[in-house]
C-alpha cells in the first residue's frame, strides 16, 4: 500500500476552481471515509450529486450523511438512495431510478467495497469480494449507459488499490470454489478486477463519450478495514503497537484527492483505461523496491475483455 506523509493534497484543494453546475455525479458508498469526502467535493463545485447507499434512510448514518452535506456545503442537491452492490435486484432498481429521470450522468465514481471478509456470497451467490467490489459496479455501470452516453463526455473513476499487487485474476475459478480461501486474495482479486474493468468499459464505449479510469487513493485508515484484526492492522502499517492510527497514514480527504481529481482534471480529457494515484498517472511496476504504480497484467486489454465477457456472463447484462 502506498503510505505518504502529510501534508498530501485533499479533496478540497483539489477541486478548487472547478465549477460542476449542471454535471450529475452518482458516487457509491458516498456516505462515510473516501466516499463521503468525495462527495463533499462535487457537492462544493456545485455538482448534483447522488449517493449510493445500503441504507438510505433520514434517520441512518447515509441519511445524516446527506444532510450534513447539504448544510456545510449549502448545495441542496444532495440525495442518498439506496443502493446494495451485493444484489443485482438493489443495483437495477437503483439505477432504473436514476434513468427514469431522463437526465444525463455525467461521474460515476465506483467507491464502495468491501475488505478482509471471511467466507461468504452474495445475495446472487458471487464470492463477496469480487460480487461487491467488481460485480456489482460493472452491473451498475452497464445499466446506467444509456444515461452516461447521454453526458456527451461522461468519466467514470473506479476506485482500486495497490492490494491488486498481491494476487491476480483467476477467471477460471472467480469465487474460490476450487481453491483456498484467503480474504486477502480474494480483496486482491477484486481489485484487480475493477482495474480491467476500467479498460474494458474504455475500450468498448470511448466512441460513446464513456471513459474509465482506475484511482489507487493510497493508504488511509477507514471504515473499509473494520473486518481487519488489530494483528493484520499492525502488519501492514495501519497502526502502531500500541493500537493507534499511523500518523503517515493518509486522512479520508486526502484519499479522496486522486479520485476527485479523476473526475474533474481537464488534462485527463481524452483520458481512460489508465491507473492514476497522487494526481498523477501512474507508472508500471518494475518490479524494485516496495510495490507502486500498477501491475501491467492489470491493465492488459486481452484480460480485460476476457473478464467483461465472464461479468457479462455472471450478471446477465453487457
Amino acid at each position: 500500500m502506498t503510505i505518504l506523509t502529510p501534508p498530501a493534497p485533499t479533496a478540497l484543494d483539489v477541486v478548487a476552481g472547478h465549477d460542476l453546475t449542471g454535471r450529475t455525479a452518482v458516487v457509491t458508498g458516498g456516505a462515510s471515509g473516501i466516499g463521503l469526502e468525495t462527495v463533499r467535493a462535487l457537492a462544493l463545485a456545485g455538482a448534483r450529486v447522488v449517493i449510493g447507499a445500503r441504507d438510505p434512510r433520514a434517520a441512518g448514518a447515509a441519511g445524516a450523511a446527506a444532510a450534513d452535506l447539504r448544510k456545510s456545503t449549502g448545495n441542496q442537491a444532495v440525495t442518498v438512495a439506496a443502493l446494495d452492490l451485493g444484489s443485482l435486484r438493489s443495483v437495477r432498481e437503483f439505477a432504473d431510478a436514476l434513468l427514469e429521470q431522463r437526465d444525463p450522468v455525467h461521474l460515476l465514481i465506483a467507491n464502495a467495497g468491501v475488505m478482509g471478509l471471511p467466507p461468504g456470497r452474495t445475495a446472487d451467490g458471487f464470492e463477496t469480494h469480487l460480487g461487491v467490489n467488481h460485480l456489482g459496479h460493472f452491473a451498475l455501470t452497464v445499466r446506467l449507459l444509456p444515461a452516461l452516453r447521454s453526458a456527451g463526455h461522461a468519466r467514470v473513476v473506479v476506485v482500486g488499490s495497490s492490494s491488486h499487487h498481491l494476487g491476480g485474476l483467476d477467471l477460471d475459478d472467480p469465487h474460490f470454489e476450487h481453491r483456498p480461501y484467503d480474504p486477502y486474495l480474494a480483496y486482491a482479486q477484486s481489485k484487480t478486477a475493477n482495474a480491467l474493468f476500467a479498460v474494458a468499459l474504455t475500450g468498448r464505449h470511448r466512441a460513446d463519450g464513456v471513459l474509465a479510469n482506475t484511482v489507487s487513493p493510497g493508504a488511509a485508515l477507514t471504515g473499509l478495514q473494520r473486518h481487519l484484526s488489530a494483528e493484520t492492522k499492525l502488519a501492514v502499517g495501519l497502526v502502531g503497537p500500541d493500537g493507534t492510527p499511523n500518523p503517515r497514514l493518509r486522512t479520508a480527504a486526502q484519499g479522496a484527492a486522486t479520485p476527485v481529481w479523476a473526475a474533474v482534471a481537464p488534462e485527463l480529457a481524452g483520458t481512460g483505461g489508465a491507473y492514476l494515484e497522487d494526481c498523477a498517472l501512474a507508472e508500471p511496476w518494475d518490479g524494485q523496491g516496495p510495490p507502486r504504480g500498477y501491475l501491467p497484467e492489470a491493465l492488459d486489454p486481452e484480460r480485460a475483455a476476457r473478464l467483461w465477457d465472464v461479468s457479462a456472463a455472471l450478471v446477465g447484462v453487457g
